[in-house]
Formats: structure tokens, C-alpha cells, sequence
């Protein structure tokens, strides 16, 4: 193939020949105008050798042109079976392709399918959650408007005491809001063996001045907040030491529960001063933990009084069995003098027995003609009675 002015062409193509043909005849012509013209031989035999050079360079350019387009129709059959063999191979790699993107696609697809089950049931889940959460969240605001106020805060540290006590004690070991000798009503009243005697738990939730300290963000907050927190707390462990601890009725001691693990350990950190203020005045403050802990050794201490009790009454018992068995001796020892009676007589009984049958068998046997013979010795005659 040739370009001219851009464009491919064949050798053997019209417009290549119809150019070829066109440069000929232009070189003939230019021949001829000098044949014309009249010029001299020494003038135009240069050029005529120019023209005789150009006609062998056509020729040879026809030549190659002939030669060009057999290579090129060798290149173009080798072309056209290298082209067959690619595109052969191409199918095939092709289809292989196809089968390798299917078994792809078929493994994306389930995994995909597997994926959105999974997300489904994620999802399942995350509602679920998403509804306790809502639910959990309605039930924080609950509690707060509980713990907002006074008395019901206060019914909530008595029904969380209600639970902790219930879950530790047996239900004859305890007493809710039990009336005191003075005329106090107290949250619990474990009934506990002398000594120490029954114990008061009276719950106490000082919420106010732990929200104060919480809430404090200068020094001087947090001051009045800590000096809020020491008078509430000292005037719960003065009432409960006044009210609940009577001689001779309670034990020395009571409890102050706190349903809080946040208040209890916000005194034990900041507040030492005030837990032995407690210890002093014999009012010992009790979380939620530590007070199933307290119960837990109550209930061992009522555990253990019930089995000195138990074993008293046992004594008891074994005292009355030796009674009985003692007299069970006696009765015994009683039987068996009237089982040797009663063998005796059945003896005595047996040889009067033998002895009668003897004499019904003598009877039997008996000889009139003996009880004939005169008696040599008569009978006296007894004299008449006057």
C-alpha cells in the first residue's frame, strides 16, 4: 500500500496507476515541447539522458510497485491467518472470561444475598435495641420524676430495701415498717437473737447535696455543696441514732441505707469524717451491696440461733425418750413376771391335767367285784345333834 496526501491505496489500485499514468504522460509531453521548440541535439541530449534516467526510474518504480503489492498480498494472507488465530484465541479466552466473571457474579450474588440477610437481621436487632433503648429511656425519665421529689424518692429507697431483705432474710426474720416502743416507725426491723437483740435499717437518700457536688465547677460551689452533704447526711445519722436505738428493746445499733452506690461511695472518698461520725454515734450506712452483704451475716447469726434453739429442744426430746424408755423397761420387766406366772400356773394347770386323765382312764378300767368286799374298819356313826 501507498499514502498520498493522507490517504492509503493499494498498488495495483486505479487512482495509483491513474497518478503513474499521469507523471508519464506529463514526461512525454515535456519531450514533445522540446522536439517543438527545435532545440539543438547538444542542447537537449542532457536532457534526454534526464528522461531516458526518469523512464528507468518508472519502470523500476513499476517494477517495485509490482513486487510491493505481491509482499503486501503475502503480508495480507499472513495477516488475515495471524488475525484467524488471534481472534480464535480471543474467543477463547473470552469465553473463559464469560465463565470466570459468571462464576463471579453467581458467588457475588450469593454472598451479596448472604450479606443482606445478615444486615437484615442486624437490622432486626438494631430495632429491637433502638425499642429497649426507647424504653430504657422512658424509664430514666421515670426515675428521675421519682427521684425528683422527696416522698418518692424515699418510697424508692424503701421498696429497693423491701427487695434487698426479702431476697436475704426469711419472711419470720423481718418486719416492714414495724412501730417502736416510742411510737417511731422504722423502714425494717430484722428480728435478730439477744445479743445484740433487733436491728433498725432505715433508708436515707441525700440526692439533693450529691447533685450539688456533681453539678459544682468552682471551688466555691463545691465547697457549699460538701458543706451541704455533711449537714444532711449528719442529720440523718442523728435522727436514726435518736429514733431507732432503745435500750433494752433494739440493739446498740442500726443501719442507714443508702440506695445509691454513687452517694455511698462519694462519702467513703470525700467524706470520712462523717462515716465515723457514724461509727460513733453506732449507725453503720450501708449501700445497696454491702447491705445484701450485712443481711447475708444476719441471716447466718438467726441461722445459728436456730439450731442452739434446736438443739435445746432436742436435748429436751432425748431427756423425755429416756423417760419413756425407762418406763418401756419397766412395763417389759413387769410382762415378764406375769409371762413366769402365767407359765407356772399353765405348768400347774398341765400336772392337774395328767392327773385327772389318769384317774378317768382308772375309772374306766374299774373292778365292781373289788368294790363288793366288806370293809373290816366300818365307818363310826356320828352321833344325832340333839
Amino acid at each position: 500500500m501507498i499514502t498520498l496526501f493522507g490517504t492509503r491505496f493499494e498498488w495495483n489500485s486505479p487512482e495509483v496507476l491513474l497518478i503513474g499514468g499521469a507523471a508519464l504522460g506529463l514526461v512525454l509531453f515535456l519531450v514533445l515541447i522540446l522536439r517543438v521548440a527545435g532545440r539543438s541535439a547538444t542542447a537537449t541530449e542532457p536532457l534526454l539522458r534526464e528522461m531516458g534516467w526518469l523512464a528507468q526510474r518508472v519502470q523500476g518504480l513499476s517494477d517495485g510497485q509490482e513486487r510491493l503489492a505481491g509482499g503486501l498480498h503475502h503480508v495480507g494472507e499472513t495477516q488475515a491467518v495471524s488475525q484467524t488465530a488471534m481472534l480464535q484465541m480471543m474467543e477463547v479466552r473470552l469465553a473463559e472470561v464469560q465463565r470466570a466473571m459468571g462464576e463471579s457474579l453467581h458467588g457475588t450474588a450469593t454472598r451479596t444475598a448472604r450479606s443482606l440477610g445478615e444486615l437484615h437481621t442486624r437490622l432486626e436487632t438494631i430495632d429491637k435495641a433502638q425499642a429497649n433503648i426507647e424504653k430504657l429511656s422512658g424509664n430514666v425519665l421515670s426515675l428521675q420524676d421519682i427521684l425528683s421529689n422527696k416522698q418518692t424518692r424515699g418510697a424508692f429507697g424503701e421498696i429497693q430495701l423491701n427487695d434487698i431483705v426479702h431476697k436475704a432474710l426469711p419472711s419470720d426474720a423481718y418486719e416492714m415498717q414495724a412501730t417502736l416502743s416510742n411510737g417511731k416507725r422504722a423502714d425494717c426491723l430484722v428480728h435478730l437473737p439477744n445479743p445484740p437483740g433487733p436491728i433498725v435499717i432505715d433508708a436515707k437518700f441525700p440526692l439533693e447535696a450529691y447533685e450539688a457536688i456533681r453539678r459544682a465547677d468552682t471551688p466555691r460551689a463545691v465547697n457549699e455543696a460538701a458543706q451541704a452533704m455533711r449537714t444532711a447526711v449528719r442529720a440523718h445519722i442523728r435522727a436514726i441514732s435518736e429514733k431507732y436505738i432503745i435500750e433494752g428493746e433494739t440493739a446498740d445499733g442500726a443501719l442507714m441505707f443508702l440506695p445509691s452506690e454513687a452517694v455511698y461511695a462519694e462519702l467513703h472518698a470525700n467524706f470520712p469524717e462523717i462515716v465515723r461520725e457514724g461509727f460513733a454515734a453506732r449507725v453503720w450506712i450501708v449501700s445497696p451491696t454491702t447491705c445484701m452483704a450485712t443481711l447475708n451475716t444476719m441471716r447466718a447469726v438467726l441461722k445459728d440461733a436456730r439450731m442452739r434453739e434446736q438443739a435445746g429442744a432436742i436435748r429436751k426430746e432425748l431427756g423425755e425418750l429416756y423417760k419413756d424408755v425407762d418406763r418401756l423397761g419397766e412395763r417389759v420387766g413387769n410382762l415378764d413376771r406375769h409371762f413366769a406366772l402365767a407359765a407356772k400356773d399353765i405348768e400347774e394347770i398341765k400336772i392337774s391335767s395328767d392327773k385327772a386323765g389318769k384317774r378317768a382312764r382308772r375309772l374306766d378300767n374299774f373292778d365292781f367285784e373289788e368294790l363288793a368286799q366288806p370293809d373290816p374298819k366300818p365307818l363310826p356313826i356320828a352321833p344325832a345333834a340333839e
